[in-house]
């Protein structure tokens, strides 16, 4: 009986703490990325942001935006596990002048970031390991593949980028697998 207690008890308190609704959450650009309409190098940028609710006490979600050389906007990489839950890939790409959006309400902050001829260079790269990433399809919150397993995948397909992944990306140690 304590065991349900404490269970029961855990739950409220956390349910407590999510009082952020998703659909209203922000969504705005966060003003980190360069304006595509306006600079014109290529860019390559890894941001992460805290998960949503209270899974962000502990965890982050990452993404990929890449732009082009005179790009008028960014080609977008990301996993998210709703999209498995609904029939689609777990791998999804668009293209937006904002790649900085809040996730969710959470601020992104830059994982890395590489302009001009090195990214130039790399972003094809990048585009051929997106197109083989093993896990597409699959999502597991944890050990993974998840949100993290993704960008810290292409970065051990691509050297060159020097991706340190921060200590709460888990799932990331999930794509040396």
């Amino acid at each position: 009986m304590p065991k349900l207690v404490f269970i029961t008890l855990l739950l409220s308190l956390l349910s407590a703490c999510t009082n952020t609704n998703w659909q209203t959450a922000s969504r705005e650009s966060s003003g980190l990325a360069a304006k595509p309409n306006i600079e014109k190098q290529a860019i390559i940028e890894f941001y992460g942001a805290d998960a949503f609710s209270w899974r962000g006490w502990f965890a982050i979600h990452t993404w990929v935006a890449v732009k082009e050389q005179d790009a008028s906007e960014y080609t977008v990489y990301e996993v998210t596990g709703w999209r498995v839950n609904r029939g689609l890939p777990a791998l999804r790409e668009y293209t937006t002048a904002t790649p900085d959006r809040y996730w969710y309400g959470a601020k992104p902050e830059k994982i890395l970031s590489i302009s001009g001829d090195k990214a130039a260079k790399l972003i094809p790269k990048i585009k051929e390991a997106v197109k083989r990433y093993p896990w597409a399809n699959e999502y597991t919150l944890f050990p993974g593949p998840n949100s993290n397993t993704f960008p810290t995948w292409i970065g051990l397909q691509i050297p060159e980028l020097n991706l340190d992944m921060p200590f709460r990306a888990i799932g990331s140690g999930f794509a040396s697998n």
